[in-house]
């Protein structure tokens, strides 16, 4: 049988708490080295593992830079940052277990501290963005929410403007208000030029397509009304990616409701990729055509 762990491979702990020190005394059975991070260095681990370091869980750099030291990183404590793990794991670095797991105990976490006020929605697999908006809005409309607002959870959307999209709806009689990118006084910051160009041109394209008067068609920072949901017959739209945001204004256009964009500044996220790709665009670019014909 061939060996798989040698005398030098390095297996890195995040936390150096009771369990991290029971994991080096586990890993001491196959001569590796044991490598820990924690902000303390008088944790328990400190003094068993082959080397120490300074650093904390939460921090993007420390955990990405520890990772760099070692063969193989796992967690001892749940407070780690996703975002590191995520990278780390696109790079080829052996992380366990999954940073998909830590977030559904991270998730889970949060879920008991704001037990009456944080919900998550649970699905098998990946099934396209459009199929978790519908999933979001029939929930919403289940238990009789009169706003539902959508947005990014990487802080390109600053939650701070939240209140001014609320604001457009319940007091000034939108029924759909956006936050916008390209009405006056919304600005893009981080984006390359291309991108912005890119952008700013596809919405142009849906205007034309669509007759629509919505300077920002793809934006995803959007607080809908009870009755917009109501009227709109969104269960019909096919669309996974950017589309579905673009037909979920169509919808609401097409039945003559308020619409008022609400300018923003929109900060290109600092951890993570894109999910934009070919297959998403050619979506967005032949759907225009087909939303003209949908019953919406």
């Amino acid at each position: 049988m061939s060996q798989k762990i040698s005398s030098e491979f390095k297996l890195g702990i995040i936390g150096g708490g009771q369990l991290g020190k029971m994991l080096i005394q586990a890993a001491s059975r196959w001569d590796i080295a044991t490598y820990v991070l924690d902000p303390d260095k008088n944790c328990s681990a400190a003094n068993l593992c082959t080397k120490y370091f300074k650093g904390s869980f939460k921090n993007y750099d420390d955990v990405y830079q520890f990772a760099q030291e070692v063969d193989l990183v796992t967690f001892e404590i749940e407070h780690v940052n996703i975002d590191a793990l995520n990278q780390l794991t696109k790079e080829g670095k052996i992380v366990h277990p999954s940073a998909e797991a830590l977030a559904i105990i991270q998730d889970k976490g949060l879920q008991k501290e704001f037990d009456s006020r944080l919900h998550i929605l649970e699905r098998e697999g990946k099934q396209g963005l459009g199929t978790a908006y519908i999933a979001g809005f029939d929930w919403s409309l289940s238990k009789s929410y009169d706003y539902i607002f959508e947005m990014d959870a990487d802080f390109s959307h600053n939650p701070d403007d939240l209140i001014y999209l609320y604001n457009a709806c319940a007091n000034e009689g939108a029924k759909l208000s956006i936050g916008s990118r390209y009405c006056k006084g919304g600005k893009v910051k981080n984006w390359p030029f291309l991108r912005i160009l890119m952008s700013y041109f596809a919405s142009i394209y849906v205007r034309m397509i669509l007759w629509i008067g919505i300077k920002d068609t793809t934006a995803g920072f959007k607080c809908y009304t009870r009755e917009a949901l109501e009227k709109v017959n969104y269960k019909i739209i096919p669309f996974k990616g950017y589309a579905f945001q673009i037909c979920m204004k169509y919808g609401v256009v097409k039945n003559k409701l308020k619409v008022i964009e609400v300018p923003i500044t929109f900060i290109d996220r600092q951890y993570g990729t894109s999910k934009m790709s070919t297959g998403i665009f050619n979506e967005a670019f032949v759907g225009v055509w087909k939303m003209r014909s949908m019953k919406l």
